[in-house]
């Protein structure tokens, strides 16, 4: 097992990418203290784990409160005394044009995003120091060619795309590993999206060169587990698509 005897604690893991994220990291041997805002989705996240022989801890927590932060990060050391992998992936989502995203929004998304990405790195940063790894989920959507309904949540997800790339060239010294995965995966969102507008899903679809979407746990967790083992012991800093080839980074 790649993660063996390693802490891992991923945001939004109750459900969609996170969960799948978890489950990975699960099988590969992880500590895994799954983390959100309903604890009913937690509990079935944990214990899909658990049924595999995994090890998980269910940890209610809201990114957009500081002290809720604070206290998830005690709950996962007093629990498991270390923590080697922090996966930001919670995020509410302001989508639509420009003026159809209202100021509260808006700021939804940046104090779900950024903000919160910005205050859980350096709370666990102290914890990381050694062999940590961190991270953070953004998007291929500033990468559009028609930025139309989507520039509110495109700008979130760069912000955190700057912020892991700082995080990598500061922290990087101290022995912790920052990167950002931009994926699609059939998260409950996007599938509700595609059983309604099939003719537009479909569309989507046929500008994926691999012509479908991810599986959030075969697809994006078993390469966030890679990423967080010591076969990725040298990739820092980056950005990495996980779309089947959609995006063109650069």
């Amino acid at each position: 097992m790649l993660l063996t005897a390693k802490t891992a604690l991923v945001t939004g893991a109750g459900q969609g990418v996170g969960q799948g994220i978890a489950l990975a990291l699960a099988a590969e041997g992880a500590r895994v203290a799954v983390t959100g805002r309903t604890r009913e989705k937690l509990d079935a996240t944990c214990e899909l784990i658990r049924q595999r022989g995994g090890d998980a801890l269910p940890v209610v927590c809201d990114v957009k409160s500081l002290p809720s932060m604070q206290d998830c990060v005690a709950q996962v050391l007093a629990h498991y005394g270390s923590l080697q992998i922090l996966v930001n992936n919670a995020q509410e989502v302001p989508l639509g044009t420009l003026d159809q995203v209202s100021d509260d929004s808006f700021a939804a998304g940046w104090e779900s995003g950024p903000l919160a990405t910005f205050r859980l790195m350096k709370l666990c940063r102290p914890h990381l120091r050694g062999d940590g790894c961190i991270v953070n989920l953004a998007s291929a959507a500033a990468m559009r060619w028609d930025m139309t309904g989507y520039g509110a949540y495109a700008a979130t997800k760069e912000a955190i795309r700057a912020l892991t790339r700082a995080a990598a060239c500061e922290w990087g010294g101290e022995g912790i590993r920052s990167n950002v995965i931009l994926p699609h995966a059939k998260s409950p969102g996007l599938q509700w999206w595609m059983e309604n507008h099939p003719e537009e899903a479909a569309a989507f679809v046929a500008t994926i060169p691999q012509r479908r979407v991810g599986e959030c746990e075969e697809d994006i967790g078993r390469f966030v587990a890679m990423l967080c083992s010591d076969a990725s012991a040298y990739v820092n800093g980056q950005s990495i698509a996980l779309d089947g080839g959609q995006a063109n980074l650069g």
